[in-house]
């Protein structure tokens, strides 16, 4: 018997459910999980001078330890998600989370550059099965409504903290050594390795699909070369022949996978999910805000180490107001959800984003000032994330049978990479004419994009509002949003 069925199967208890310490056990693990992936990303983008330093490593090859997790993460998650169905969550989750920590080892070790972007690459294989199916544990362990978003609201406090915690641990282990950035995460994977076995319930059944062997290949091959694309075209040029010719198979291979989903008997993915209102508004809404959020920490990155020139630390601490906002705020998203739905959460979201950024361009200047330009903006950017990203998943995954939960989590987490890696190309390709910027003005066609991004976001979201608000008024009924 699942935890889900001794915990949640008394109508008592449907409205207040019960939780145990087994269901926090479970919880816990999976928050572990999200937190090392969080804290992983950031923490080796502050270690990357220095192991460039010490490995002879040159530019074009360094950046390959971002890109080559990138390419393996964003390139499986879809797969990833749904492997977990077909095969078992339990036994998929805690596979991958064992390959997770014996890359961070072999990557703690390596004394070759071309090694250690190899085992950023296994790590990114291995999150991109371990994130999506994490999230269909969680969403198949605690039912839809209360208990969920509740759950939801919590795990999100982690990846927020994790992000954060690993820009400021970045800077202080690579003070000691870049070595303890990739060894730091390996006893806590094998903690929650350890926990994950004693504590996940193993699954009585499992999804169809098992049998589609060409879609699996088509689908594989075509995101792994549509990542590969957009994270080498800024480098390679938007119309060069190559990032012409690999965009045109990877047009090619997606058309054959969607060709062979719709004429087998047990497809690898139901494309029918995609015809879900709420969940292509959530996916879009996940692009808009991870996309934006993402290239905006980008951007000062850029702006405050090479222009201000800023320690990674003073750097580190002056974006981490945007993730105080989002451990503080993210417990209560819960409630909130229950109270008003998903659907205005993000709206507001949007609305913190989007003001923001505007926020930033308005009050920045050439040189912007910490408290009145940088410090308002990552309130409301770390106001925006933590409303938006527990709704999100909340609607992107609400309504969904359990036995596509992992394809739900899988297609919003493969939304959220994909598209912050194809905002950020964009964002680097504006960039890219100003090889020696000496001010923020350098950096203001980037920062338009990003804005447009967040705004297209809001304006996803508030035309379905004003619809059904029209559309209640007319039949004479209160104009509500529970989705």
């Amino acid at each position: 018997m699942s935890i889900t069925d001794t915990t949640f199967s008394s109508p008592a208890t449907t409205r207040a459910p019960v939780w145990t310490g087994r269901l926090w056990g479970v919880l816990a693990v999976l928050c572990v999980v999200l937190f090392l992936d969080g804290m992983d990303v950031s923490m080796v983008g502050v270690a990357l001078p220095s192991i460039g330093t010490e490995l002879g490593m040159p530019e074009s090859t360094l950046q390959w330890l971002v890109n080559g997790y990138v390419l393996g993460y964003g390139g499986l998650l879809l797969l990833g998600g749904r492997t977990a169905d077909l095969l078992g969550r339990r036994r998929v989750f805690l596979i991958a989370l064992g390959a997770f920590a014996a890359a961070s080892f072999v990557g703690g070790l390596v004394d070759d550059g071309t090694l250690l972007v190899l085992t950023r690459f296994i790590k990114g294989l291995a999150a991109a099965f371990t994130a999506p199916t994490a999230m269909s544990i969680l969403t198949t362990t605690f039912p839809e409504g209360p208990a969920r978003n509740r759950a939801l609201s919590i795990f999100t406090v982690f990846g927020a903290s994790g992000y954060s915690s690993g820009l400021i641990l970045g800077g202080v282990l690579t003070s000691v050594g870049w070595r303890w950035t990739f060894l730091t995460p390996v006893p806590l994977a094998l903690g929650a390795l350890l926990f994950g076995l004693r504590l996940i319930p193993r699954e009585h059944t499992r999804a169809e699909g098992g049998h589609d062997l060409w879609g699996a290949v088509t689908l594989t091959t075509g995101m792994l070369l549509a990542v590969y694309t957009v994270v080498t075209a800024p480098e390679r040029g938007w119309l060069s022949p190559l990032t012409l010719a690999s965009a045109v198979v990877v047009v090619g291979l997606l058309t054959a996978f969607v060709y062979i989903e719709n004429h087998i008997a047990h497809p690898l993915i139901r494309l029918g999910i995609l015809r879900i209102p709420t969940v292509v508004r959530a996916n879009l809404s996940l692009i808009a805000l991870m996309g934006s959020y993402v290239s905006f920490q980008f951007i000062m990155t850029i702006y405050l180490q090479n222009v201000l020139h800023w320690l990674p630390m003073a750097m580190a601490l002056a974006m981490l107001p945007a993730g105080i906002v989002v451990v503080v705020g993210s417990p209560l998203v819960g409630k909130l959800i229950d109270r008003y739905g998903t659907a205005r959460l993000i709206l507001l979201s949007m609305i913190s984003l989007s003001l923001g950024y505007v926020w930033f361009l308005v009050a920045a200047g050439t040189t912007p000032d910490y408290p009145v330009a940088i410090l308002p903006t990552m309130l409301l950017l770390g106001g925006g994330f933590g409303f938006g990203f527990s709704a999100i998943m909340a609607q992107g995954t609400d309504g969904i049978e359990d036995a596509e939960q992992g394809l739900a989590a899988g297609l919003l987490q493969t939304s959220g990479q994909v598209g912050s890696a194809l905002v950020l190309a964009v964002v680097t390709a504006v960039l890219a004419g100003n090889s020696h910027p000496t001010n923020l003005t350098a950096f203001r066609p980037g920062l338009n994009f990003v804005t447009a991004v967040a705004v297209v976001g809001l304006l996803l979201n508030i035309v379905p509002l004003l619809r059904r608000g029209r559309s209640a008024v007319t039949r004479g009924e209160p104009a509500r949003s529970t989705v």
